[in-house]
Parts: structure tokens; sequence; C-alpha cells
């Protein structure tokens, strides 16, 4: 009898733990919609010509061009994988693929604006 009592108590804890934890996923998929599309948004400019975004030449000016995309991406990369640690996932993948594009490179690589062509040719569906 009292076991059953103790069960019923229990009930609604978990039921509210199961709705914090989908409450937390929902925002997760928001943020990483957010992070995609402010990705996609600085890969455009950088395919029509842009420098900075991958930090090939490592040039100061555009290193604080392209400062505030960086920074953004950084904090909702932060927030998701914070997000993805409560949920037990795997850490933000698309962030740590775009983090280790960057940086120097061989005089024979292709340019940032071809790689970001590239970028957005995986990352936007074809119709």
């Amino acid at each position: 009898r009292n076991c059953w009592r103790n069960a019923k108590r229990r009930l609604p804890a978990d039921m509210a733990r199961a709705d914090r934890l989908e409450r937390m996923d929902v925002r997760r998929e928001e943020l990483e919609g957010d992070y995609r599309a402010a990705l996609i948004e600085a890969l455009q400019a950088t395919a029509a010509g842009a420098w900075g975004l991958f930090d090939h030449q490592q040039n100061k000016a555009a290193r604080a061009k392209v400062a505030p995309v960086l920074a953004n991406l950084a904090d909702l990369a932060e927030t998701i994988n914070d997000l993805r640690e409560q949920l037990a996932m795997e850490p933000f993948a698309l962030h740590a693929e775009f983090l280790a594009a960057r940086g120097p490179v061989s005089s024979s690589a292709v340019g940032e604006p071809k790689q970001a062509a590239a970028w957005l040719e995986r990352l936007t569906p074809s119709d």
C-alpha cells in the first residue's frame, strides 16, 4: 500500500522532468536552426567575395570585420553544447567542423569564396 502511494508521488516529478527535457530539446533545435542560418548568411557573404570567415590570410582587418559573426556563432554553439550535454547528446558537430575548417592553409588551397561556396552547397538543400 505505501509502495503504491510513493509511486504515485513520483509520477508527477517524472512527468515534470520529461516536460523539462522536451522543452530543452525544442530549444536546442531552435538554436541549431539559428546557428545554421547565421553560418549560411556568413558563408553567402564570403562566397560573394568577403574574406576573413575562414581566416586563411590571417589579416587583422578581415578578422575584425568578421569578429562579431564569429562571436555570435561561438555563443550559439556554446549554448547548444550545454543543452546537448544536459540531454546526453554528442557535441554540436557543425560548429566543430566549421572551426576545423578555419585557419592558415597552403598556397595551393582554394580561396575562402570557393570554400564558402562548397560549404553552402553542403548546407543548403537543392530544389
